[in-house]
Formats: structure tokens, C-alpha cells, sequence
């Protein structure tokens, strides 16, 4: 597992009061901006659920979270519980998660930052789609990734 004290960058003021809004906004209304979800998880401590947008990637036939800004407090929170909600307007997609080794993980961020890199590359300290693998693999454990499975009877 990685370690949960590497350093975390803050988002900027706009990052958070405009465009994690709009995007919340949108998504809780059913429209999803490339991928976008509104992540539940229990609080780890409280037991109160606890939201944030997110990407959702879809890579090789499987599901995935990626935690472009590191180990922040919903990463922690799904190590605690194994799991959450999506959200995309009134449909609830209960699933569980499993966090990929950090050996395992530049296919996917490779995707991921494919995908989203205008987004979210300021996260990934120079690192994108065309890094190698030894390249990617290197920032791996500042990224958590979950794989992620719907649960049973959801």
C-alpha cells in the first residue's frame, strides 16, 4: 500500500469554488462531464457520508478512481471502508474497491492521464500519456488508484 503521508497539492481557489462546483452541479443533475460522478464514502471517523467529484476511468475492461491530487481525505476514507457510492443524478451505483499496487499502476494512470491530463497534469510533476513506464511508475505512490467493482445486489 502507499504511503498516506507523501505530500498532497492543494487545489487553487478556482479549482474548488467554480470548477469542482459546476462539475458537482452538473453531475448531480445527471450530466456527466467525461466520466464525471459525485463520489460517496463514509467518513472513516464519523460515519457521515462524505462527497466529492470525481473521474471515473474505464481501462481494459475494468473501473477505476485515481487520486490525481494524492492522499487526500476520500482516499483514506475508502481504504477505511472498502467502498462507496457513484452518483449521476438519481442513479446510485453502490460498488466496492480494491487499491491497486503501485507496481501495477502505470497502464492505468498512462490512461487516466490520457484522458484528463489538461485537467489534472499539474498533479503529476511532468509526468503523461507519453511517459514510460519506469517514468510513471515512479510517481505511482503520490496516486492512489482503486479498481472498482459493483457490489453485490446493487
Amino acid at each position: 500500500m502507499s504511503d498516506t503521508t507523501a505530500h498532497v497539492k492543494k487545489p487553487g481557489w478556482f479549482t474548488v469554488h467554480v470548477m469542482n462546483r459546476s462539475v458537482a452541479w452538473l453531475t448531480r443533475r445527471g450530466i456527466s462531464v467525461w466520466g464525471s460522478r459525485v463520489l460517496a464514502v463514509r467518513g472513516r471517523k464519523s460515519g457521515e457520508w462524505r462527497t466529492t467529484p470525481v473521474n471515473v476511468l474505464t481501462h481494459d475492461g475494468d473501473r477505476y478512481l485515481v487520486a490525481p491530487r494524492g492522499h487526500v481525505q476520500w482516499t483514506r476514507n475508502m481504504r477505511a471502508v472498502g467502498g462507496g457510492e457513484l452518483h449521476l443524478g438519481k442513479h446510485v451505483e453502490p460498488f466496492t474497491a480494491t487499491e491497486v499496487a503501485d507496481d501495477a499502476k502505470a497502464d492505468v494512470l498512462r490512461a487516466y492521464l490520457k484522458r484528463w491530463k489538461a485537467e489534472v497534469g499539474v498533479f503529476f510533476a511532468g509526468v503523461g500519456p507519453d511517459s514510460t513506464d519506469e517514468e510513471l511508475r515512479a510517481v505511482a505512490h503520490k496516486h492512489p488508484v482503486f479498481r472498482i467493482t459493483a457490489a453485490p445486489n446493487a
